[in-house]
């Protein structure tokens, strides 16, 4: 029996490559109107941006212990040990939470069948991540090849993005107001990236385009084993800019493998409208896993 693989929604998989590649995703809870939603179930990432484009500000929470209980007693019920492939621990809770009642599960069976990984990673990051994860499980590796795996994508994965809606940020207590409104009025884009879990400012480019160039510039500077990997991109409801962004890849890294996909609700709550980022390994895998 291969080791089932598991992850959030936070992960930004696409619905048909979890199907594909039997992936469970439990969702997070989107907030919005007083009301609970499960992500990228009950509610669906456009929804959300329509919410925020209304002036609406929908909010997040983690997953409820009770939801992780049920998935996990369930594989464990049949014996089958699973890989949680967990949410950055230092963005949500849900990562403690998840591991938790994996400690209570295996003490209930007296045998420790669920694993939860601290991937550090958020979106289409952690969605490679769980992806190369479950590639690795239905080709029946074991357990410590699959963690060894997922350790170095986790350890590895580049999220650069850039974000459109400065209030978002402001009212996310990452800038002050008046940078805000300074920096919207000079079509400031900020470049951020994720830095042992967090998110990190690291550069301001003004004008849209050119901080799309600049995104492909770290790529190239970053990304030593660019050309031979899946390029993940994700966009907060800008597809054609996402579009737009993969084009130039492309030109300039003559890159051909993407995953493109929304950023999903429990996110969109936090950076509005107009994101976009991609998601890289670093390093060669089939060089670096060789020497461990």
């Amino acid at each position: 029996m291969s080791i089932k693989i598991i992850t959030d929604s936070a992960s930004d998989i696409p619905n048909e490559l979890a199907v594909k590649h039997d992936i469970e995703v439990i969702p997070l809870i989107v907030n919005l109107d007083d009301k609970e939603y499960l992500d990228g179930e009950s509610i669906q990432p456009e929804e959300v941006y329509t919410a925020i484009k209304n002036g609406k500000r929908p909010s997040s929470t983690q997953v409820p212990p009770s939801d992780f209980e049920d998935i996990f007693d369930k594989y464990a019920i049949e014996g089958r040990e699973c890989l949680y492939i967990a949410f950055s621990s230092k963005l949500s809770g849900t990562c403690q939470t998840g591991k938790m009642v994996a400690e209570k599960i295996n003490e209930k069976y007296n045998k420790k069948l669920i694993h939860v990984y601290d991937t550090l990673c958020g979106a289409v990051g952690q969605g490679l991540v769980a992806l190369k994860a479950a590639k690795l499980a239905n080709e029946k590796a074991k357990l410590e090849e699959i963690i060894k795996t997922v350790k170095f994508y986790s350890s590895h994965m580049e999220h650069i993005f850039t974000i459109d809606d400065l209030n978002h940020l402001h009212k996310g207590g990452r800038l002050s107001q008046g940078e805000a409104f300074l920096g919207s009025l000079l079509k400031i884009k900020p470049i951020l990236h994720v830095k042992q879990g967090e998110m990190i400012p690291f550069e301001k480019i003004r004008g849209k385009t050119k901080a799309l160039r600049r995104i492909v510039e770290i790529m190239e500077e970053r990304g030593t084993y660019v050309k031979n990997q899946i390029i993940g991109i994700s966009h907060a409801n800008d597809l054609k800019t996402a579009l737009k962004l993969k084009e130039m890849i492309k030109e300039k890294l003559g890159h051909e493998k993407f995953m493109i996909n929304i950023v999903g609700g429990v996110l969109g709550c936090h950076i509005g409208l107009g994101g976009v980022a991609v998601f890289f390994l670093n390093e060669d895998p089939s060089t670096e896993l060789a020497k461990t």
